[in-house]
């Protein structure tokens, strides 16, 4: 990108002193470098991209952000090749503004307006100012470089004194007071410095403009009116050979508690590859787990580790440092313990978040042999006969948690317990901030509650009288009695004319178009021969790989089959959309089959395929194993374009010890449901089980309990692929601070935020915000069209204005209108919502009057729909106006 600043100290002629409408406010970003992070920078009304064929907006679309194209021209190109050879083009690639900062640039303003009304012109360059005055009414912003810090020719940046910037800052200043159209002033920091940027950006808003501050490579996330904060957290392991990295503690234990602080996780292999771009504009921080004492190569790693601390990234370790302490190590703060450790042990120091659901029994064969040295604090520290040793602690570049000291195996019951508070260790190593975090859990203030069915045993017959296959009998006790929304699946080998039972094929393949048709039910597939061991599958190449066990193990032993994964994925979709799905309705989800555990390339193959990809995770806690290590995380990252999501809980086959009894013993999953909402709601509800359930009068007595009891608490029934959508925007949301409040992006699955203290939004300048309501952990905002910005205020502020307190169904294109609420809504079962400060409300549909009941102040006003596999939405007045 060229330069397109502003000569500091050039002499402007100043602007008549006329008022002016306001000036606009625009939160513009710039971006020259490779692969620029659009899921950060979505949170700017426009991103300016030097327009090179490597990049397509159409394939990174964004619902609230326009693409600018950084518009380079050669001296003597006319206005209208210009448009015809670049603007054009670029438009039809999704572009929807552009930057010109050159006299051919300039000249070709009229005719890129006359062509395209709508496009986002912007100028730039020596000569910005002079072109923006003729030019004013047709401009979206301009952009004025280095008022405050400019690029130093040598790299770098350097101060503008005030001086210098006294006459061009007040020619700017007049020219806005004049036109209303906004200048944004591009200024330079080093690209770590955080506060460099936040102070430079802080001077530029105080002056009355608008800001962007970037490095001089303009390729980092910078700051300006808005602070995007990074919601990824780097997680570095020393995965043994064969070992899965959905079994390692990076998944098992790190994930969560992440997760649920709002921060995604990506992996890293210890002796692999380290991203070169650990900067704190694109990372929240750094989680090593490594479970040896030293890396492969701890030089290596203590360099890349001490990059990263340079590059103001927190860390935190777990396990071991992977290198030894002193030497280049010093410079972490701690010194190493040469004294030989030894009983009698004592611990001599203890912070509240140790012991949190065990308390870790100090051992001198497993002492890590350090202490803190310097600015650190101790989270536990143990005597030995004398000598000092710490276990855990924070420390001014992050903190530790070493050795057993973590997370302690309780071997007589083969269970594990976390010897420290993860989310308070993880907040206060990380230094991660408090977030409206988006959401995956609720709506509208309520759990969400979905069902879904892996197609195992969709063959076996029913042991009672009635029925003939399980399938028959689920769908005359369950599916048909309790009509919300279901995603059901088979095994196409189960079920097809080729696979394992040909003759039944027939009566099978008719008991599924029969599920299939219920119009509350989506369609899955469980592959075509259930893979068991997903770990035999070739991480490269997909091909089936025998690691010394049996091809007949591996899955469903079918005549005259060899594994093939576009058989098994694409080839089991075409099978059920051809022959058992209803005209209308195709296979929307792929569910993981066996240990559930597919490598990255069949996670890759699957999104080609065009469906969703669920299953995997083993949320499986209960109170004879009450451990957060039993909740498992969202989904996996396998790499790109391949991220697993995990079933938001497990099926019957976990709580009946392998389908071997007792069958009634999936009701406890009522506990599992339960423990993961309260104290904190980590889990929407998902009722998951197998085709198999419907063989036996416990386990479909089981069903019936589990349903009835979920249905009779508040939450809000959805399909799996409502679910999946959340959680994919959720990985890629936005949440940046804007001045003293928020501002959140996305691209409109996920509607609601969590908050983890009492505040409430401020309703009165609010954006985009629905309503809110008090949940088990906290506040849950709810918000609408996937952005929303808002500032927090005290809990016991009042807020005066009507709003929706909670909702048993989706809204869509909220607004308010005068003292009353508009808005669509819909939902698959028993719709209804909830105004708050509703006493002199009405609710009505397209003019007809709404029967409401009334609780004080609140309306609840049930919304007449019949549950199907999609929402039809109704237009809702609510008028407050007495």
């Amino acid at each position: 990108m060229t330069c397109f600043g502003l000569a500091l100290g050039a002499s402007r002629p100043a602007f008549a002193q006329t008022p002016a409408a306001p000036v606009r406010h625009v939160n513009i970003a710039l971006y020259d470098g490779d692969n620029p992070p659009v899921a950060l920078l979505q949170a700017f009304d426009a991103l300016i991209l030097d327009a090179a064929p490597s990049f397509d907006p159409g394939t990174h679309a964004l619902a609230h952000t326009a693409y600018i194209a950084h518009i380079g021209t050669s001296p003597d190109e006319s206005a209208e090749a210009l448009l015809a050879q670049q603007v054009e083009p670029l438009w039809q690639r999704g572009y929807r503004g552009f930057l010109l900062d050159t006299p051919a640039g300039y000249a070709a303003i009229d005719a890129i307006h006359a062509a395209h009304p709508d496009a986002k012109i912007i100028v730039g360059g020596d000569r910005a100012l002079d072109v923006a005055r003729a030019h004013a009414g047709q401009l979206y912003a301009v952009l004025i470089e280095g008022l405050f810090r400019a690029r130093a020719s040598a790299g770098g940046s350097l101060p503008v004194t005030a001086a210098e910037r006294a006459r061009p800052l007040a020619d700017v200043q007049a020219f806005e007071r004049q036109t209303g159209t906004p200048v944004v002033a591009i200024d330079y920091c080093d690209g770590a410095d955080r506060s460099c940027a936040r102070q430079t950006a802080h001077e530029a808003l105080a002056a009355g403009l608008d800001s962007y501050v970037t490095d001089p490579a303009h390729d980092v996330v910078g700051i300006g009116r808005i602070e995007v904060m990074p919601r990824k957290v780097l997680v570095v392991q020393d995965l043994q050979p064969g070992q899965q990295l959905d079994l390692s503690p990076g998944v098992t234990a790190v994930a969560t508690p992440l997760n649920y602080l709002g921060y995604d996780v990506q992996y890293a292999q210890l002796n692999g590859a380290l991203p070169s771009d650990v900067t704190p504009d694109r990372y929240a921080g750094v989680v090593a787990w490594i479970s040896r004492d030293n890396a492969p190569n701890p030089n290596r790693w203590r360099a890349w580790v001490q990059r990263a601390i340079d590059a103001h990234v927190p860390i935190a370790f777990f396990g071991h440092l992977g290198f030894a302490v002193g030497g280049g190590g010093s410079a972490l703060g701690l010194q190493p313990v040469t004294a030989n450790l030894h009983g009698p042990l004592k611990i001599v120091e203890k912070a509240p978040m140790i012991g949190f659901e065990t308390m870790p029994v100090p051992d001198p064969r497993d002492l890590p042999a350090l202490r803190i040295a310097e600015g650190g604090q101790s989270l536990l520290g143990i005597d030995a006969a004398g000598t000092r040793v710490d276990a855990a602690g924070i420390m001014p570049w992050g903190g530790f948690a070493l050795n057993q000291y973590n997370i302690v195996s309780l071997d007589s019951i083969e269970q594990q317990r976390w010897a420290i508070q993860p989310i308070t260790f993880l907040r206060a190593a990380l230094r991660l901030p408090e977030l409206p975090a988006p959401n995956v859990t609720t709506e509208n203030g309520r759990r969400l509650l979905m069902v879904h069915v892996d197609g195992d045993g969709f063959a076996s017959r029913a042991e009672f009288p009635g029925p003939d296959y399980s399938g028959q009998a689920l769908y005359d006790q369950i599916w048909t009695r309790y009509p919300i929304p279901t995603t059901l699946s088979v095994i196409e080998g189960e079920v097809g004319p080729d696979g394992l039972y040909p003759k039944a094929s027939p009566r099978l393949e008719q008991i599924a178009r029969q599920m299939f048709a219920l119009p509350y039910v989506d369609i899955g597939t469980h592959t075509y021969s259930h893979p068991f061991t997903w770990e035999n599958v070739d991480a490269k190449t997909g091909a089936h790989t025998d690691r010394g066990g049996s091809d007949a193990a591996f899955s469903l032993n079918i005549p005259g089959y060899t594994f093939n994964l576009d058989r098994e994925i694409s080839g089991s979709i075409h099978y059920i959309d051809s022959r058992l799905a209803p005209s209308g309705k195709r296979v929307v989800v792929l569910q993981w089959s066996g240990d559930c555990m597919p490598p990255g390339v069949a996670v890759r193959r699957v999104n080609e395929a065009g469906v969703y990809n669920f299953n995997g995770g083993d949320t499986t806690i209960t109170k004879a194993d009450n451990s957060w290590l039993n909740i498992a995380p969202i989904g996996v990252d396998k790499g790109p374009d391949a991220y697993q999501v995990f079933a938001p809980n497990q099926d019957e086959n976990v709580y009946t010890n392998d389908w071997q009894g007792p069958f009634y013993g999936f009701t406890q999953v009522l506990q599992t449901f339960a423990m993961t909402d309260h104290p904190l709601r980590f889990k929407p509800i998902d009722i998951y089980y197998h085709m198999y359930s419907g063989t036996k009068m416990a386990s479909l007595r089981a069903l019936d309990q589990i349903y009835q009891t979920v249905l009779a608490q508040p939450v809000l029934p959805v399909h799996v692929t409502d679910y999946i959508g959340k959680v994919l925007d959720w990985r890629t949301f936005a949440v940046a601070r804007d001045g003293d409040g928020w501002l959140v992006r996305g691209d409109g699955a996920v509607r609601e935020l969590h908050w983890s203290g009492a505040d409430v939004p401020r309703l009165d300048d609010a954006r985009g915000v629905t309503g809110y309501s008090a949940g088990p952990d906290g506040t849950y905002i709810h918000f609408d069209g996937g952005s929303a910005r808002f500032t927090l205020a005290p809990a016991g502020t009042r807020n005066a204005l009507p709003y929706i307190a909670q909702a048993d169904g989706f809204v869509q294109r909220f607004e308010r209108a005068g003292q009353g609420l508009r808005f669509e809504f819909g939902g698959y079962y028993k719709p209804f919502f909830e105004i708050a400060n509703a006493a002199q409300c009405r609710a009505s549909s397209a003019g007809k009057a709404l029967a409401a009941q009334r609780d004080g102040s609140a309306l609840r006003v049930p919304v007449p729909g019949v549950a199907g596999q999609r929402v039809t939405y109704q237009p809702i007045e609510v008028d407050c106006g007495g």
